[in-house]
């Protein structure tokens, strides 16, 4: 049972999510994705890689690329997208409205965190250097699901960051923006807060204990502020 946003739980580590949460990418990749995809001779709008790709890692893009061309693509297709993604992040990634911020307020609150993401470790040095997060993220506080072959919404690399960390998964929060991300975080048996602009539909197995909705990063440390106040007089 979830228990870090539970007034008798014990928060003791958040982890981000990269893409949608920390940094701005996913218009730019999702682009880039359907780019390449109307390369291959398939209609696959921008919008609808959007909807289709968001928050997946790369492996996962392609195999369903393949799936719908009916046949494979070289093996190499995934690395090189990866590069490709590398040098439009280094020159387009920007970072989220108000992660800055955010990020200098969890600092403040003391507890430990951590990014857990689909994308490839390269990749987030490639964003977080754009956006001038790297202080924020030393490397052994990054882990990268597609870099462990563990995608989400496998919970692996959520429940690797808490194992790395000491501390139990029902005392970890998750900060995510996608379906993937928040099912990973279910899997794990980690509460979430899900960033998400109204007018948006939940996941669809929303409702779930612990899990919460935010639509701006400014409402993440007054969340998490007011639930340590909560657990300290518990």
């Amino acid at each position: 049972m979830t228990t870090a946003l539970d007034p008798k739980g014990r928060l003791k580590l958040v982890i981000f999510d990269c893409d949608g949460v920390l940094v701005d990418s996913e218009h730019a990749s999702c682009q880039a994705t359907a780019e390449f995809a109307r390369s291959l001779g398939l209609n696959i709008s921008d919008e609808a890689a959007h909807d289709r790709f968001s928050g997946k890692a790369l492996p996962q893009v392609v195999e369903e690329l393949e799936h719908e061309l009916g046949r494979s693509l070289p093996e190499n297709t995934a690395l090189k997208m990866r590069d490709n993604l590398v040098r439009l992040m280094q020159k387009t990634a920007e970072p989220v409205e108000g992660a800055s911020e955010m990020m200098h307020g969890i600092r403040d609150l003391g507890v430990p965190f951590r990014v857990g993401s689909n994308s490839s470790v390269t990749e987030m040095d490639a964003k977080f250097e754009r956006t001038g997060m790297t202080h924020f993220f030393p490397e052994d506080r990054v882990h990268s699901a597609n870099d462990m072959n563990e995608p989400k919404p496998s919970p692996e690399v959520y429940l690797y960051a808490a194992k790395a960390e000491g501390v139990l998964p029902e005392n970890c929060v998750v900060i995510e923006d996608s379906d993937t991300g928040a099912e990973a975080a279910r899997r794990a048996g980690m509460s979430c807060v899900l960033l998400r602009a109204d007018g948006l539909p939940n996941p669809s197995f929303w409702p779930v204990p612990g899990f919460v909705r935010i639509n701006h990063l400014s409402q993440l440390v007054p969340l998490l502020r007011n639930t340590l106040e909560r657990q300290k007089q518990a």
